[in-house]
C-alpha cells in the first residue's frame, strides 16, 4: 500500500545535494554517542574515586561479558532500521507501520530474553571469563542489576533506531542528555550518600534507561505519522519480521565476532604480563573509542540514506552517499586523531595521574592506533553502505575473514614469534585495509547487481502498463 511520505523526517534523503544533509543528520549522532560515552565514564569515575579499586574493577570487568550477550539483538535493531528506512524511501507507509510494530515487539521479547538469562547466568559466565574471585562477588551483583534494564535498553535502541530512518537523529538525542544527567545525579547520589558501591551505580543506570524508553515510547505514541506506534497493534508481522532477521543477523553475529577477536587481542596484551602495558592500553583504548564512536555515526548514516535511496529507486546515489560519507568520516577521524595526539598526556593522566610509565605505554598505542583510525572509519562506511543495499550477509563475511580472521592467525604466528605491544597493535590498521579493500569489490558486485535488479523490475512494470493499453 503506497499512502503519503512521512512528513516529520528532519533530513530528505533522496532529493538534492547529500553533502549538507549527511552533516546535519551525524552532528546529532556525534553528540549522542560522545555524550553516552561520558556518561559510562562517569560511572567508572564515580566508583573508582568513591569506592575504591576493587569496586571499580568489578564494573570494568563486566563490560565485554555485557557487550557480547547484547550484540546480536542490537543487530537486529540495526536490520529494523534498515527495513524501515527502505520502506520509507519507497513511502510505502503501510509496511512502515508493519516494521515499527513488529520491531517494538521484538525488541521487548529480546529484552526479556536478555534480562532472564543475563541476572540467572551472571555469576557462571563470569566465572568462565576467569574474573578474579576478589571481585565476582561485586562484578556479579553489578552485572545481575544491569540486566534488569535490558528491556529497557533495547526498546530505546529499537525506537533511536527506527526515527534514525526516518531522518530524526534528535530527539534520542534530547532524551539522552536529560536521562544521562538523571544517571549522574543518582550515581553520586547512590555512591557518595547511601554508599551502596557498584549496586548504586547499576541502579542508577537502569533507572535512566528506563526514563529513556517511556520518554520515547510517549513520543513514538503520539506521533502523526506512519512511524506512530499503538500498543494494541504491536504484533510480529511474518514477512517484515523475516526481513529484520535477514539483515539484522548478520549485523548481530559482525558485533560477536568483532568482540571476539578483541577479546583474543585482550588476551594476548595480558600475556605480556606487563601491568604497565595493560594500564596504558586499556586508558588508550578508552580515549579512542570517542573516536571510533563519532566516526561510525558516518556508518549509520552511509546505511540509512543508502536504504532510503534503494527504497526510492535511486541506486545511483548510493555511490554519492559513499563517496560524500568517506570524506566526512576521513575528516573527522584524521581532526579528532589530531586532538588525541595534542591532548594525550593529559587526557592520558586523567587515568593514570602522575604515572608516566603507563602514559608512555598509552602513547606507544595511540601512535599507531589513533593515527590510522580513520582507516576504521573508511571500512565502516563501505560496510554501511553495502548493509544499505542490503548485502548484510557479505558485509559479516568480510569483517569474519579480514578481520577477525587475520588478527587472530597473525596474533597466533607473528606475534608468538616475536611478543611485543608493537605486534599487537599492528594488526589493527593492516586488517582495516584489507578488509576495506574487500568491500571495495563487494561494492562494485552489489551496486552491478542492484541496479540490474531495478533495471528488470522496472522494465516488467512498463511491460504491465503497455500491455494494458
Amino acid at each position: 500500500m503506497h499512502t503519503r511520505t512521512i512528513k516529520n523526517s528532519t533530513v530528505n534523503m533522496v532529493d538534492g545535494p547529500l553533502f549538507g544533509k549527511i552533516v546535519r543528520f551525524v552532528i546529532p549522532l556525534i553528540i549522542t554517542s560522545i555524550l553516552q560515552l561520558l556518561y559510562n565514564a562517569a560511572d567508572i569515575i564515580v566508583v573508582g574515586r568513591f569506592v575504591g579499586d576493587h569496586a571499580l574493577a568489578a564494573v570494568g570487568a563486566t563490560s565485554a561479558l555485557i557487550n557480547l550477550i547484547f550484540n546480536v539483538f542490537m543487530g537486529l535493531g540495526n536490520g529494523a532500521s534498515v527495513c524501515a528506512a527502505n520502506a520509507i524511501g519507497a513511502k510505502d507507509n503501510e509496511r512502515v507501520h508493519r516494521y515499527v510494530h513488529t520491531s517494538l515487539a521484538v525488541s521487548f521479547i529480546g529484552g526479556i530474553i536478555t534480562m532472564v538469562v543475563g541476572f540467572l547466568f551472571a555469576e557462571q559466565m563470569l566465572v568462565w571469563m576467569k574474573t578474579s574471585p576478589d571481585i565476582i562477588n561485586d562484578a556479579t551483583l553489578y552485572v545481575k542489576i544491569f540486566f534488569l534494564g535490558a528491556p529497557a535498553n533495547l526498546v530505546f535502541n529499537f525506537i533511536a533506531g527506527l526515527l534514525r530512518a526516518s531522518g530524526d537523529t534528535k530527539r534520542p538525542l534530547y532524551i539522552l542528555s536529560l536521562s544521562g544527567v538523571v544517571n549522574v545525579v543518582l550515581n553520586l547520589v547512590l555512591v557518595i550518600i547511601f554508599h551502596m558501591s557498584v549496586a548504586g551505580v547499576a541502579i542508577a543506570t537502569i533507572v535512566s534507561q528506563y526514563l529513556s524508553v517511556v520518554l520515547v515510547l510517549i513520543h513514538i505514541t503520539k506521533l502523526d505519522t506512519e512511524l506512530k506506534y499503538e500498543i494494541k497493534k504491536t504484533k510480529i508481522y511474518k514477512k517484515e519480521f523475516i526481513d529484520v532477521l535477514r539483515l539484522g543477523l548478520p549485523s548481530g553475529f559482525q558485533g560477536v565476532l568483532f568482540s571476539l577477536s578483541n577479546v583474543v587481542v585482550q588476551s594476548s596484551i595480558n600475556s605480556l604480563d606487563s601491568v604497565v602495558v595493560v594500564a596504558g592500553n586499556t586508558a588508550a583504548g578508552n580515549i579512542e573509542g570517542f573516536i571510533w564512536a563519532s566516526m561510525n555515526t558516518l556508518h549509520q548514516a552511509a546505511q540509512t540514506f543508502t536504504s532510503q535511496n534503494l527504497g526510492a529507486g535511486k541506486i545511483e546515489r548510493s555511490k554519492k552517499v559513499l563517496g560524500n560519507s568517506l570524506i566526512i568520516v576521513s575528516f573527522v577521524g584524521i581532526l579528532m586523531r589530531i586532538m588525541a595526539n595534542i591532548f594525550a598526556t593529559p587526557l592520558l593522566g586523567l587515568y593514570a595521574p602522575g604515572k608516566s610509565d603507563v602514559i608512555a605505554a598509552g602513547i606507544a598505542r595511540m601512535r599507531i592506533i589513533s593515527t590510522t583510525y580513520f582507516l576504521c572509519g573508511i571500512m565502516d562506511v563501505f560496510s554501511g553502505v553495502l548493509r544499505g543495499l542490503q548485502y548484510s550477509i557479505s558485509s559479516m563475511l568480510i569483517s569474519l575473514v579480514s578481520v577477525c580472521g587475520f588478527r587472530i592467525l597473525w596474533l597466533s604466528t607473528v606475534f608468538v614469534a616475536s611478543p611485543s605491544s608493537f605486534n599487537i597493535y599492528i594488526t589493527y590498521p593492516i586488517s582495516w585495509i584489507l578488509a576495506t579493500l574487500a568491500f571495495i569489490v563487494c561494492f562494485i558486485v552489489a551496486y552491478k547487481q542492484v541496479k540490474a535488479k531495478l533495471s528488470a523490475k522496472q522494465a516488467a512494470i512498463e511491460d504491465v502498463h503497455i500491455a494494458k493499453v
